[in-house]
């Protein structure tokens, strides 16, 4: 018996949970940049380019064409766009 009230007295108390809910809150500034960014007029602009190339590449059989040049200027594009935005909300 006394083995046992040691042991319920050796138990930790439970963590708050107040950690895990500001983990939760977080958000990532780039991540939030980068959707902001694909929305606007020109990556809107190369990502149709990308998908309408992707669309070509996909609907053959034996296509040689690969659209990494459209990809690279989407992601150009879009990264362009989020350099302006992220460094502004660096502190």
């Amino acid at each position: 018996m006394v083995f046992e009230e040691k042991a319920i007295a050796n138990v930790e108390p439970e963590e708050d949970n107040e950690e895990e809910e500001e983990e939760a809150e977080m958000v990532d500034p780039l991540e939030t940049a980068r959707k902001q960014c694909e929305d606007a007029e020109h990556c809107v602009r190369m990502r149709e380019r990308l998908e309408a190339c992707e669309t070509r590449v996909t609907s053959r059989s034996e296509a040689e064409e690969e659209c990494t040049e459209e990809l690279f200027d989407f992601l150009h594009a879009r990264d362009h766009c989020v350099s302006h935005k992220v460094f502004h909300s660096l502190k």
